[in-house]
């Protein structure tokens, strides 16, 4: 379909990066009528179907994200995200460091490819799930304003990384029991950044029907503050408190309350039930 041809959904996230996708909403809106593109937007109510559109683009974050998916389920349009929210993990992945006019051109030009998403219990995450002190953290940063890139997210993790206890889980993986006992962190990875700029699973990919765990063992907090940046950077994957390993399914129980963020927001339960589910939605990217 020729780009002049489509007709594009806009959905902005008025709350999203303190106004920033507000402002990016305009300046979409700008490009395409500039090139005689038909769109509407949307950001108080979105619409119930999108009968009549091409494509769908969302401005926001990993949770505005999150919200959609679980929103439209069902949904084949092609989508398109961009960087509208905080972190914008998900985002930087499809993405990398692209500037504005390249994303309009490439979205504008590139034939949608399918990608995987999780389900955790009854709910979808696109981008990832982390459980423990991530989970800690993503309930600090719960109803607090943002500040963009990964400045929220470093500071709590600051604050809570001494006195964080790790809890007891025990973790079933596809045919794989890991040792009932206690851990820092578990991380089902969709997309390869969490946290606006954290490389916890460096080689994941969207396509290929697979979740990359990256699960930490217990550090004392010192060695926690010690190999943040290693973390950080996604240069973890080899270390010996570190077991990375490419799941289909997870299982996750606990005796204690399970702190977990999927794309970032924050939740709590007593047991998880984690699949992929492969080819799911199209993005053009």
């Amino acid at each position: 379909m020729p780009a002049n041809s489509k007709h594009i959904a806009i959905l902005c996230n008025q709350l999203a990066g303190s106004g920033r996708a507000v402002l990016l909403t305009e300046r979409i809106s700008s490009e395409l009528v500039n090139r005689k593109i038909s769109f509407t937007v949307h950001t108080d109510e979105w619409p119930d179907d999108f009968e009549g559109y091409a494509d769908v683009w969302i401005i926001g974050g990993d949770g505005t994200l999150n919200y959609f998916i679980n929103k439209y389920k069902e949904l084949k349009l092609p989508l398109v995200i961009f960087n509208g929210g905080t972190g914008n993990d998900f985002h930087w992945f499809l993405y990398g460091e692209i500037n504005f006019e390249k994303q309009i051109e490439t979205v504008l030009a590139v034939v949608p490819r399918p990608i995987d998403i999780g389900k955790c219990n009854d709910r979808l995450f696109i981008n990832g799930v982390g459980i423990g002190f991530e989970g800690e953290v993503a309930r600090e940063l719960t109803g607090k304003k943002k500040r963009a890139g990964k400045t929220s997210f470093m500071i709590t993790v600051l604050k809570k990384i001494f006195s964080y206890q790790s809890k007891t889980y025990q973790i079933t993986t596809d045919g794989k029991s890991f040792a009932r006992k206690k851990y820092l962190i578990i991380d089902i990875n969709n997309g390869s950044r969490a946290g606006g700029g954290f490389h916890v699973a460096p080689l994941a990919s969207v396509s290929d029907g697979l979740f990359d765990l990256v699960v930490i063992e217990t550090l004392r907090p010192i060695k926690r503050l010690r190999w943040l940046p290693v973390i950080e950077n996604g240069k973890h994957l080899k270390l010996p408190f570190v077991n990375y390993s490419t799941v289909k399914k997870i299982l996750i129980e606990s005796d204690d309350l399970i702190q977990f963020h999927l794309d970032g927001e924050y939740y709590s339960t007593d047991k998880m039930e984690i699949e992929i589910i492969s080819n799911k939605f199209l993005f053009r990217y």
